[in-house]
C-alpha cells in the first residue's frame, strides 16, 4: 500500500480544510509554541477500502521537516478482519485507532503530537467527519 497526499488531487480544498493547531503555551500538550498542520494522505491503490488516513505533521518552526507520521483507522476490528480476509489479531490491531507509523521517521515531538491528535482532534466530530469525507473524495478519484 502506498499513500498520496490529499492536496495532490484536491489542492484548493486542502488549502482551506487542512487542520492546523496553534499551541501558545509550551505546557499545552508538551509542545513548543507553533502552528502544527496535519497533512492528510490516503491509500492510492485502486479498489482499496482500508478506511485509514496517514497524517504528516509539520510545524511553523520546522517547515521542511515532518515531525510525526500518525495513522488512524476509524473502523472496528470486525471491519478490518473482513477487509483483510483473515483474523491475525496482531495485524488487525495495527490497523485500528491512532498511532505512530513505525515505518516513518519520527521526531522527539511525535508522541506529544499523537497525544494532541488523540485528545483534541479526534474529539472534534466535525474534523472526524471531514477526514472521512476527504477519504471518500480521494477514493472516488483513485477508483475512476
Amino acid at each position: 500500500m502506498s499513500y498520496s497526499p490529499f492536496f495532490k488531487y484536491f489542492p484548493e480544498i486542502a488549502e482551506h480544510e487542512t487542520r492546523t493547531v496553534t499551541v501558545f503555551d509550551h505546557s499545552a500538550f508538551n509542545l513548543p509554541p507553533a502552528h502544527y498542520s496535519f497533512l492528510e494522505m490516503f491509500c492510492n491503490e485502486p479498489g482499496c477500502d482500508c478506511r485509514r488516513v496517514f497524517l504528516s505533521v509539520v510545524s511553523s518552526l520546522q517547515k521542511d521537516d515532518v515531525l510525526a507520521v500518525i495513522y488512524w483507522g476509524w473502523e472496528k476490528r470486525d471491519y478490518y478482519a473482513k477487509w483483510m480476509g483473515f483474523g491475525d489479531p496482531t495485524l488487525i490491531e495495527d490497523l485500528i485507532g491512532p498511532g505512530l507509523n513505525l515505518a516513518s521517521p519520527q521526531s522527539s515531538y511525535a508522541p506529544a503530537l499523537l497525544n494532541l491528535f488523540r485528545n483534541l482532534l479526534l474529539k472534534d466530530a466535525a474534523y472526524v467527519a471531514r477526514i472521512k469525507e476527504h477519504y471518500a473524495m480521494f477514493r472516488q478519484k483513485i477508483d475512476e
